[in-house]
């Protein structure tokens, strides 16, 4: 069981490779991970049937094949992450699915990916049934089960409950249950998943909702899904959920469906955050270092277009200073200091709490051209990237066995009007 982090904040290597050098090979902004880390964090989950990748957490295809290679399965939220799953090399037939849809809606795009792929469905609405009854009858399906509670970091990372939109509502499950029934879809499997951050209490919440709710579907449920949301450490003192602890939890819970069913239940997790957040790292140079009353400022060529986890929802993230010079890392006086980008937002800080409140961050003196690297970056970065203020998606590197590859060019200007057209 991997122990809870202590975040240094000066940094020289990543993955064995010294920071400046990938600067200086890649340029910057660029988000590296370390394979190794995913690769372990997958090893650490072996012991449920089936691990199942939430791509929306970072959905490069050098990250999907990575997971595949490895017998990670998929879940996708769009027609765009089933065609990047089929292009990571998923097949869309198999047992367990390879490739699972999970929604609230179908746009129009999904419905025809889903219906003309034969993708397995996980459906968070009434709607959805009707619609992919209307479609494909007789094909079965997962419901997604809001169970009337959440938990997360954030309320914005908050998916149960009254207040949140997704999954079926706890109290309308009968009614779903008869409309799959009028349109011949078997209900094989259930999901639950409450939320990003959550700790084991509320995990171990979740396993007993998921109990009666597969109970109340009956003997047609041969699959369960804990969901994802297992808490991922980002500041000092942040501890790991045991997982011996957690699968114990759910596989008694399995076993007594099996014991009520008389035939084989198969467990699912379906982690995203948890498999790719601390492998990736966004490295930024520091372009401007600038006092404001009581402030000092690091300005980075890094902004909320690359990062927006902190403008979301206030997320924390570790940070460490790349010296330029190895020779004066040590005994460099720390300070506080507040992180910012090159936007024209005053939004644009990484280091504040939720509501826009500006919170300083203790770190090592540096000044212009040396590298602040943001730690456990890889869940909920690129994949939220945009080009506001025209700014490039960054490049993408993953370090695997050693060797940094570039899994993601840079964009260029052309990249970042293509498709734009002046009317005559």
């Amino acid at each position: 069981m991997p122990q809870a982090h202590t975040f240094a904040t000066l940094r020289t290597e990543i993955a064995g490779h010294g920071v400046v050098e990938l600067a200086r090979r890649f340029g910057t902004p660029t988000y590296v991970y370390d394979a190794g880390t995913i690769a372990a964090r997958i090893e650490e989950l072996r012991a449920f049937d089936c691990i199942r990748y939430a791509q929306k957490a970072c959905s490069n295809i050098a990250i999907l094949d990575f997971m595949r290679r490895r017998g990670v399965l998929v879940d996708a939220v769009s027609a765009g992450e089933i065609d990047r799953a089929l292009a990571a090399g998923y097949t869309t037939t198999g047992e367990p699915p390879p490739i699972v849809y999970t929604a609230d809606i179908f746009d129009r795009a999904a419905l025809t990916a889903v219906v003309e792929r034969g993708i397995h469905v996980n459906c968070g609405s009434a709607d959805m049934i009707d619609q992919l009854g209307q479609a494909a009858p007789g094909r079965d399906i997962t419901l997604r089960i809001n169970p009337g509670f959440g938990h997360g970091h954030s309320q914005k990372t908050n998916t149960g409950g009254e207040q949140s939109k997704h999954g079926i509502w706890h109290e309308d499950l009968l009614d779903c249950l008869r409309r799959a029934d009028a349109h011949g879809l078997a209900v094989t499997g259930v999901h639950l998943h409450i939320g990003s951050g959550t700790d084991l209490a509320h995990l171990a919440q979740v396993a007993k909702a998921m109990e009666g709710f597969a109970a109340e579907v009956g003997r047609t449920v041969t699959t369960i899904s804990a969901g994802g949301g297992l808490p991922t450490p980002y500041k000092d003192g942040d501890s790991y959920v045991d997982l011996d602890v957690y699968f114990r939890l759910w596989d008694e819970t399995r076993r007594r469906l099996e014991d009520r069913f008389g035939h084989k239940v198969r467990l699912e997790i379906e982690p995203g955050r948890y498999l790719i957040a601390e492998s990736g790292y966004l490295v930024a140079e520091i372009r401007a270092v600038k006092r404001m009353g009581k402030n000092t400022f690091y300005l980075l060529d890094a902004g909320f277009n690359n990062l927006a986890r902190p403008i979301l929802y206030g997320a924390y993230h570790p940070m460490s200073i790349a010296p330029a010079d190895q020779s004066q890392a040590a005994d460099r006086p720390e300070h506080d200091v507040v992180v910012g980008g090159p936007l024209c937002e005053s939004g644009d800080i990484f280091t504040q709490e939720e509501g826009g409140f500006v919170s300083p961050r203790n770190l090592p003196e540096a000044k212009v051209g040396e590298l602040l690297v943001i730690e456990v970056a890889g869940a909920y970065g690129s994949v939220m990237s945009s080009n506001y203020n025209s700014q490039p998606l960054s490049a993408e590197v993953m370090i695997k066995e050693r060797t940094p590859h570039l899994v993601r060019v840079r964009q260029t200007f052309a990249d970042l009007i293509r498709g734009e057209v002046i009317p005559p």
